[in-house]
């Protein structure tokens, strides 16, 4: 475990003027807190926080954030209180070892939290204060370091969470060599024989091309040298995570991937930045669209930098980044730049980013997520995402992520242009909205009265301002939609019974299911998340069933009097069907029709076979079969459709769309039915109905019995 003194040394070497006294205290504190506790490993716990505490001081933090990675832990694990912390070390650093606490707390939580949900959480700790997320990357960094103690499902869970979150976090925080290294980590845990196999490929191109990296740089000192340039140069290879990413997306397998050689020069100002990219691109050819100027046009985070890709010694591709030593101090603390110190002041470094600012830019990418799943959607995917540059008809600058169309900047001036937006012109030149906008592009939007977006949309879009705006504008058309085709299954279901649909019936019907009220049981009953048969039951509870029929419990022959049976979901057996059934352990008699695909299974094992047939006496309308139909796209057709099914005294108890097209839907229709010959009147109806483009019985051999 690092001494007390040694830490404080290490603090000192970037900050002389540091409060040595208060680490002291902090440090004698936290020991004593955690004396008796152990990690998994058998070391003494406080090994933990010191560790956190010293990857800190390697991006020259303040005395405050050291200070909180030695008690980050002892809220969550020792009898130390918050209001013990605050009278020992202030109300700051109280403040952030809560913060820490909260985010702990919340990982503990996480198999019962979704993941979207605690990404949430992390941004709203960010937008208090963003040490508590420096010191959470860096508690993260320390416990993947040290993942093998843990169990094989812990490691893995842990390793999920870090690819998932902390990795691209870090990334989007400007601290680069932290999402580095904790993707390669996590990379370790879940894929170590793809990692293995990467890195034994490294070894076996270095013994067949000796050192690359070390010719490569000196042949760029030569360059630089002939051009009179005062620069560092600097040249590894990339991470296996890194590399096996790249093959992923390529498809390609190791020997063709080319680029795995990364360089950095580090100049003094930021004219030798363009004289270092002159002096390259004179002496190697460069690779077409691989060249990015991060420092006329930088990144949200203040990253800065230029970016080629070049063809090297043997036609080699390396990478190259060029920047000065202030915008390089920026690439590796990232936002953490802001609290560095160096001779016992913090870094008046020009390129920091102000973390307030940083924070609530972020923040407001995500604010009008209406979903959880959609907000982590969006983190993610522009955590991932590099940058273009855009200009508007006026000169001004738009900020997107790669791989963005005009809708996306649409929607980026205001979401009420992106709503009415039919069309854009793109250098002058109209464009479909597909487009994907390249760097330096002139982007015009076309909008028009009335016009409202689409669902195509969404997968047209890639920020997640623009899918958030869809998604809620799309929900607000759906919930009508939904309420006229809830009103039409309601009033086939109450039809069927001889009763109305009034408004009063409705809204009694959603008072005791405990909805607010007609409308949204409406809207409910259209989006098939309830059943029609459930509001006729719980109004008409003794007309829900027939009088005469067959109990459902003895609607099979042939079962032993303690077996039970259910339907197998996958053929959906109907009475009048020639049935079979197979028994399963703990599920007694599953039934299929002696034509499901999944028999086969059971071909040998023909003590599992139950000889059965239906029951010979009038079943009630409760067995579920699947109809795959395709219809017309056009107004009151699904609506017709519902009635004609209702005609045939059949009750619609769930509907999804597989397709949408402009001119014809794809859906499935369950409908409850009492036997075949009833499916057979239902299906005959429909085939009949014109703007039926085709209907069959869908079956679904993948489905669990």
């Amino acid at each position: 475990m690092i001494d007390v003194e040694d830490l404080i040394e290490l603090v000192r070497n970037y900050n002389p003027k540091t409060n040595a006294e208060l680490i002291r205290k902090a440090y004698a504190y936290g020991r004593k807190m955690h004396a008796g506790q152990y990690r998994r490993s058998g070391e003494e716990y406080f090994t933990h926080p010191v560790e956190v505490a010293a990857i800190l001081t390697e991006q020259q933090l303040d005395d405050a954030t050291i200070v909180t990675a030695l008690l980050h832990d002892t809220i969550e694990d020792t009898k130390s209180t918050y209001g013990e912390i605050a009278e020992q070390f202030g109300a700051e650093i109280a403040e952030l070892v809560d913060g820490v606490t909260k985010l702990t707390n919340l990982q503990l939580t996480s198999s019962e939290t979704k993941q979207s949900e605690n990404f949430r959480k992390l941004f709203m700790a960010m937008s208090k204060d963003l040490r508590v997320i420096l010191v959470k990357l860096a508690d993260r960094l320390h416990n993947m370091r040290t993942i093998r103690s843990l169990a094989e499902d812990k490691q893995a869970q842990k390793s999920r969470e870090t690819m998932d979150i902390f990795a691209p976090l870090a990334g989007r925080m400007g601290m680069q060599w932290m999402r580095e290294e904790l993707e390669d980590l996590a990379f370790r845990v879940l894929n170590s024989e793809a990692r293995n196999s990467i890195i034994r490929r490294f070894i076996t191109l270095q013994r067949e091309t000796g050192d690359v990296i070390h010719k490569i740089t000196n042949d760029i000192r030569a360059e630089l040298e002939k051009g009179d340039i005062d620069a560092d140069v600097f040249g590894r290879a990339k991470k296996p995570y890194s590399i096996w990413r790249k093959m992923e997306e390529k498809g390609q397998g190791f020997s063709r991937l080319s680029d795995i050689y990364g360089f950095r020069i580090i100049t003094d100002n930021e004219a030798d930045c363009y004289r270092v990219l002159g002096a390259i691109h004179q002496r190697w050819r460069a690779v077409p669209g691989r060249f990015k100027d991060y420092i006329s046009q930088p990144k949200s985070n203040g990253y800065r930098s230029i970016h080629t890709t070049v063809s090297g010694r043997d036609g080699k591709r390396v990478e190259v980044q060029i920047r000065t030593r202030q915008m390089n101090e920026v690439a590796e603390a990232g936002v953490a730049a802001h609290w560095s110190y160096r001779d016992g002041v913090r870094v008046e470094n020009p390129f920091a980013v102000d973390p307030a600012r940083w924070i609530a830019s972020l923040s407001e990418r995500f604010e009008n997520a209406d979903d959880h799943d959609e907000f982590l959607e969006h983190v993610k995917m522009e955590m991932y995402s590099d940058q273009v540059f855009c200009f508007t008809p006026k000169g001004d600058v738009i900020k997107l992520p790669r791989g963005a169309t005009p809708l996306d900047y649409a929607y980026s001036i205001h979401t009420r242009i992106g709503d009415s937006c039919v069309g854009a012109k793109v250098d002058g030149i109209r464009v479909p909205l597909w487009t994907r906008l390249k760097n330096g592009q002139s982007v015009e939007v076309i909008t028009a009265a009335g016009q409202r977006p689409q669902s195509s949309w969404i997968d047209i879009v890639v920020t997640g301002r623009a899918k958030a705006a869809i998604r809620r504008s799309l929900r607000d058309e759906d919930r009508e939609r939904f309420i006229k085709l809830g009103r039409e299954l309601a009033r086939v279901a109450f039809d069927h019974i001889g009763k109305r649909a009034t408004d009063k019936a409705l809204s009694t019907a959603a008072k005791q299911l405990s909805l607010p009220g007609a409308e949204e049981l409406l809207a409910r009953l259209g989006s098939a998340e309830l059943a029609a048969r459930d509001v006729v039951r719980v109004l008409y509870p003794e007309l829900a069933t027939g009088g005469d029929e067959i109990d459902i419990k003895r609607a099979v022959v042939g079962l032993k009097p303690d077996q039970t049976f259910k339907r197998a979901s996958c053929c959906q057996p109907t009475p009048g069907e020639r049935i079979v059934g197979i028994t399963y352990r703990g599920q007694g008699v599953v039934i299929h029709a002696i034509d499901c695909p999944v028999l086969a299974e059971f071909e040998e094992q023909p003590q599992r076979w139950v000889d059965l047939q239906w029951h010979s006496g009038v079943h009630p309308p409760a067995h579920t079969v699947s109809l795959d139909l395709t219809i017309r796209n056009d107004a009151g057709v699904l609506g017709r459709i519902c009635t004609l099914i209702g005609e045939q005294k059949a009750n619609i108890s769930d509907l999804h769309f597989l397709d949408r097209k402009p001119d014809f839907y794809r859906l499935i229709i369950d409908v409850d039915l009492r036997d075949i010959e009833h499916l057979h009147a239902v299906m005959l109806a429909l085939e009949a109905d014109s703007e039926v483009a085709s209907i069959e019985r869908h079956r679904d051999a993948g489905r669990k019995p």
